[in-house]
């Protein structure tokens, strides 16, 4: 799964990956984000397309439509996502990208639960694949958007079986297209996500289980 996660560099150094200047409708903005612990129920600057331009709106992450009665979900398994009553309609039309440096995983060891910080190699950002209800810019508290996952695979097992759909940036491009059938984005996900042997992962501090807690330090290894 993923419950918590990191979206701290400038947006022009996740945005330069995915997309030229003329594809987008984005306020140049110099200044990092800055967020190192990004929590569930907060508002996540979100890309998605609309009338052929990527826009980037600040989108309440979690989701409960108004006959839901529990607490508000956070991720959409991509197994299952198309096609059932709860996710469908977001699948078809609400498909987006969450930025990100990395994500948070929580693993039991002994009688407590250590933190691991999961990256790409290479330093590179990620692209997580996300569905929500539209339109994002209206900024509905009670419908935002949710973080697909899929099965760990190899090493990533061992932190968590959920890990999030992280899709290269020219799947991710494909991916929001409004023209992109549900069908076509089921292979999208499918044949433009990156393995496991994309990423690594090492132990962080405890302090990020906090939502205060916030800086650079959160993602730092310990011992």
């Amino acid at each position: 799964m993923c419950g918590r996660f990191s979206q701290s560099m400038t947006r022009e150094d996740y945005l330069s990956l995915i997309a030229d200047e003329s594809d987008r409708d984005i306020t140049y903005d110099p200044v990092p984000i800055g967020r190192y612990n990004v929590a569930p129920g907060t508002r996540v600057l979100l890309l998605s397309e609309r009338d052929e331009q990527l826009h980037l709106d600040p989108v309440h992450w979690g989701y409960a439509p108004g006959w839901w009665d529990k607490t508000p979900l956070i991720n959409a398994r991509m197994e299952t996502a198309a096609s059932s009553r709860m996710f469908k309609s977001l699948w078809l039309h609400g498909r987006a990208i969450c930025f990100a440096d990395g994500w948070f995983e929580w693993k039991k060891e002994g009688d407590k639960k250590q933190p691991y910080f999961i990256h790409r190699k290479d330093g590179q950002p990620i692209f997580m694949a996300a569905i929500g209800s539209t339109p994002f810019e209206r900024g509905d508290e009670a419908e935002g958007f949710l973080i697909v996952t899929s099965a760990a695979d190899k090493g990533l097992v061992d932190i968590h079986e959920r890990r999030s759909l992280v899709l290269v940036p020219e799947a991710a491009r494909e991916w929001m297209k409004q023209d992109v059938s549900g069908k076509e984005a089921e292979e999208i996900a499918a044949e433009g996500a990156l393995s496991a042997d994309h990423f690594i992962w090492h132990s962080v501090s405890r302090a990020v289980g906090n939502v205060k807690n916030q800086g650079p330090e959160l993602i730092e290894p310990v011992s």
